[in-house]
């Protein structure tokens, strides 16, 4: 075990951990609102299989808008560089949910980590398997070699109960021509895709391959080309955390990504992946926690991209 990391984890986690906690679970998501709002979780998983991992980390969470980068990662193996003439690659500067720039763009959205830009995705999903919920879920579980991890169906239905917004954004980008698919089977699937449930450790390992150049680190298995891994680790770079991501760039730097069931997710190319969970969000929908122990973790290691 790298005594280093491991040390550096639990100062910073107590710091935090008796510090003020202020932020909001995600509420407006019904089944969400049920989480305790003083879980606290960290597990950082080294390229060379060494992993650690401390407080509340074998509590499953819902990861939310983090699993849009390994749904983009699944359907760019298969489509390559033809994915981009559907989605863009540039920051917002927008919330996660925003329609406004869609009319100018016609209907092209900024980046694949935007709701709109994940609903493009999920359509292109539909087109390349004939059962693509069961396909999702067997990608997800094969990059973290857990068999136990699934969809929560009750949290998929909460979010359908309540995404107006993100029909709206649906049915708008149709209107464009962009979603090919019926709406309706689109924002189920997505639903569904954002209902994934990990622990910390968990979450780490499907991200591994993104830190180790594409490949997963227990097989070697290759995931994503070279350039593939490289392309998606700048978008989580300069997309990862909505309308924050520079702020998060600036006092962390790493590529990264977040989710409002909490969670965070990010990794330094060729050393680690690190993920953080604690459902307080802050005002932009980001771990109130998390954005703080991943500013202090840098800090104190010395190492970010940068």
């Amino acid at each position: 075990m790298n005594q280093h990391y491991q040390n550096i984890i639990e100062t910073i986690f107590h710091q935090i951990k008796n510090e003020e906690n202020p932020g909001e679970v995600a509420s407006y998501i019904p089944e969400l609102a049920n989480e305790d709002p003083e879980h606290f979780a960290v597990s950082i998983q080294l390229i060379n299989e060494e992993n650690y991992s401390y407080g509340d980390h074998q509590t499953k969470f819902s990861i939310q808008s983090i699993s849009k980068v390994l749904l983009l990662c699944l359907v760019y193996r298969d489509m390559d560089e033809k994915i981009w003439e559907r989605v863009d690659v540039e920051p917002s500067g927008n919330p996660f949910n925003s329609l406004v720039q869609l009319e100018s763009d016609n209907g092209i959205p900024r980046n694949p980590f935007l709701n709109a830009g994940a609903l493009v995705i999920t359509d292109i999903l539909i087109d390349l398997f004939d059962d693509p919920k069961k396909e999702f879920l067997a990608f997800v579980r094969d990059l973290t070699d857990s068999k136990t991890i699934s969809y929560s169906e009750t949290v998929a239905e909460s979010e359908l109960k309540i995404g107006f917004r993100n029909a709206a954004l649906c049915n708008f980008i149709k209107s464009f021509g962009n979603i090919k698919n019926d709406p309706e089977d689109v924002l189920n699937l997505y639903s569904l895709i954002c209902s994934v449930e990990m622990t910390t450790l968990e979450l780490c390992n499907a991200f591994t391959f993104l830190a180790n150049g594409g490949k997963k680190i227990i097989d070697k298995k290759e995931i994503l080309t070279k350039s593939q891994a490289k392309r998606v680790n700048a978008i989580m770079q300069t997309c990862g955390f909505y309308d924050e991501s520079g702020e998060f760039s600036f006092r962390v730097g790493l590529p990264g990504k977040s989710g409002v069931g909490g969670g965070i997710v990010a990794l330094f190319p060729g050393r680690y992946v690190i993920t953080v969970w604690s459902p307080k969000l802050n005002p932009k929908g980001n771990s109130y926690r998390g954005m703080k122990f991943l500013e202090q973790f840098t800090t104190a290691t010395e190492e970010s991209i940068f």
